[in-house]
């Protein structure tokens, strides 16, 4: 693994290279240079994704109008297993800017980085960006873009204070189809953007969410199967659900899922969660995902996750697990009752003071479970 930028520029510099799995053979020769990375695994174990280099180099010319170049500092906090961390120290390596990888410092650590190094492009996700707010600016900071999952008011309000100068660029993705949406000042709250230049989606009529573009993976490397990308015959569908989790992505005559559901309103995408973890409570469906980013906009709330218990008379009952301020915990499932009504709310919190994760900052949610319910 490289720790060092010198040593990722190095590790890219051949036609077949991965970063993570080190047990696992090198990667095979391709007629064109390719790449492997891992998924997130926060629902299983992370899955080796092969691409094009070129599915990436053609994200980064679009990319350079944020001002990626000769004369820019690129941070990324998290490790390099991690696609969105790869990327974008990848990117900023190939635009010609300087890159600073930060994963082996605290998160306090990381804003003093950022600080002294006079940071100008940071690449992070949500949970990152929530451990290194604190006191003190980062002025010299102009653009925070942000993947992994969605921006809640409070970390936005907190980022603002922080880095006053940076515009927020959210974008939604997955390891296997790299940008889907992009986000701006003009999107509306709750949505994840519009289409990212080059993308193509369509939604079926349960909302699942599909991908055509220059910038998908090829396959999960050995896994059989085969490759399937643009431009290539399509594997046969496999299971339901993402990338990450225990299930795959899937092909459709060329489009790409992974199992994402949302809605798609006057050209912005509003995401509810993905496929996988929907659950039934009562006749409904519910995504916890839904729930975990309205409890982190309330007040009290570092972390949360919402699992889902067997019930014999509702099919499922929620559990909101939490970590913070232990003293709002009513007010917490006041607000959830308010917002959810009695049947969709989880009807109680967990309180940790650990909090298990994965390379990219995801809550590792089967580490959570294990730990909560052994059996």
């Amino acid at each position: 693994m490289p720790d060092s930028a010198a040593g990722l520029a190095a590790a890219i510099g051949h036609p077949a290279f991965r970063i993570g799995a080190p047990d696992e053979p090198p990667p095979d020769g391709h007629e064109v240079p390719v790449l492997e990375t891992l998924t997130s695994g926060s629902m299983g174990r992370p899955r080796r994704i092969r691409r094009t280099q070129g599915s990436w180099t053609a994200s980064f010319a679009v990319n350079a109008r944020f001002g990626i170049g000769p004369g820019a500092r690129v941070a990324v906090p998290g490790r390099l297993v991690h696609s969105l961390s790869l990327y974008g120290a990848v990117e900023g390596l190939h635009l010609g800017a300087e890159v600073h990888l930060l994963a082996d410092l605290r998160p306090d650590r990381q804003r003093q980085a950022l600080a002294e190094r006079r940071i100008t492009h940071l690449y992070a996700t949500p949970a990152q960006l929530r451990l290194m707010l604190g006191p003190g600016a980062l002025p010299d900071l102009q653009l925070i873009l942000i993947g992994g999952s969605k921006l809640d008011s409070a970390l936005r309000a907190g980022l603002a204070a922080l880095a006053p100068g940076a515009e927020l660029r959210e974008f939604y993705g997955a390891a296997e189809t790299s940008f889907v949406t992009l986000a701006d000042a003009a999107t509306p709250e709750a949505s994840v953007g519009r289409p990212y230049p080059g993308v193509a989606l369509r939604l079926d009529a349960d909302g699942t969410i599909w991908v055509q573009s220059p910038y998908l993976f090829l396959g999960y490397a050995g896994e059989g199967g085969g490759e399937a990308g643009s431009g290539a015959a399509p594997s046969p569908l496999v299971g339901e659900g993402g990338g990450g989790g225990a299930s795959a992505a899937r092909w459709r005559e060329g489009w790409l899922s992974v199992g994402e559901v949302g809605r798609l309103e006057e050209g912005f995408l509003t995401l509810r969660g993905r496929a996988g973890r929907m659950v039934t409570v009562a006749d409904q469906n519910v995504f916890p995902e839904e729930i975990e980013d309205f409890l982190l906009g309330l007040p009290g709330v570092v972390r949360a996750a919402v699992l889902a218990l067997p019930d014999s008379a509702r099919g499922h009952r929620l559990v909101a697990v939490v970590q913070g301020d232990r003293a709002a915990e009513v007010a917490i499932l006041a607000a959830l009752r308010a917002e959810l009504g009695p049947t969709r709310a989880p009807r109680a919190v967990v309180w940790r003071e650990d909090w298990p994760v994965l390379a990219s900052g995801k809550t590792d949610l089967r580490a959570l479970e294990a730990a909560l319910w052994p059996a």
